[in-house]
């Protein structure tokens, strides 16, 4: 809605997307005003602890995402990742006319949030880690350096703990973080180490393991096609039907109906 807002200090770090549409956009925060003609793609940052003193809207946004990391993934990926001393540098309040990767991101969680996948948790953790990283290098008040052995792969004793906990855990509900903890890393090194091992993220690696148990079960199981989607993680049939297909080329029920087919009929 346009119109002056309160002034507030956000607790997490707030990422404004304007999805569609033009809005005029004032705002004073850490020292500064900012006066934005906004148009797709314009992103507004908000660092965590930043009092925004004043924010007036002029006209009403048709689509707006917002997008809010607490502070910790931003300690995380500074001390563990890129060697920085959090206290020593800062995310700036700023405004971005175009950034593809933020972009991206935005869209990702968008599909997610129209269309929940098996494993949205663990996709929406990962783009938060991303994402923070990314602020972390291209919108920081300092300069950081890079870690050398960030993108090494996960040695094979630390991918096969890993694989093991998934194998083991496929039907619950765990997120990047667990996966971490059992190889020893920080979330993200190991969102970066785990897709240089396999080729996959996190999220499209165990995506594929509950469609694959999905399919199996499909195959050798006269099971409600709903019970196998609530156990593969969807949180409906028909968001299951939309993932199953896409990934196989076809539903579920045509899956089981094709096997029945070929099945001979008894005496």
């Amino acid at each position: 809605m346009p119109g002056e807002l309160p002034a507030l200090t956000p607790r997490d770090t707030e990422i404004a997307i304007l999805l569609r549409g033009r809005s005029f956009v004032d705002r004073i925060g850490s020292g500064q005003r900012q006066r934005t003609h906004g148009r797709r793609g314009t992103v507004w940052v908000c660092p965590a602890g930043i009092e925004e003193e004043y924010i007036n809207i002029s006209d009403p946004m048709v689509d707006c995402l917002h997008i809010f990391l607490p502070a910790r993934p931003f300690e995380e990926t500074m001390l563990r990742d890129l060697d920085v001393d959090p206290a020593r540098l800062e995310l700036r309040y700023d405004v971005i006319a175009q950034d593809p990767f933020i972009d991206h991101v935005a869209g990702r969680v968008l599909q997610e949030m129209e269309n929940p996948s098996a494993a949205g948790r663990l996709l929406v953790e990962t783009l938060g880690v991303a994402l923070a990283a990314h602020l972390v290098h291209r919108y920081a008040a300092g300069t950081i350096r890079p870690h050398d052995s960030a993108d090494k792969p996960l040695d094979r004793r630390r991918l096969e703990r890993v694989e093991e906990f998934i194998a083991a855990h496929l039907s619950d509900d765990f997120a990047v973080s667990d996966l971490a903890a059992v190889a020893c890393m920080s979330v993200a090194h190991f969102t970066r180490s785990f897709r240089a091992a396999t080729g996959r993220t996190p999220y499209d690696y165990v995506s594929g393991c509950r469609l694959d148990q999905a399919r199996r079960r499909l195959l050798t199981e006269d099971t409600q096609i709903a019970e196998i989607a609530a156990a593969a993680g969807f949180s409906s049939q028909a968001n299951f039907t939309r993932a199953f297909r896409k990934a196989l080329g076809v539903t579920p029920a045509q899956l089981r109906a094709s096997v029945r087919t070929r099945t001979p009929a008894g005496p």
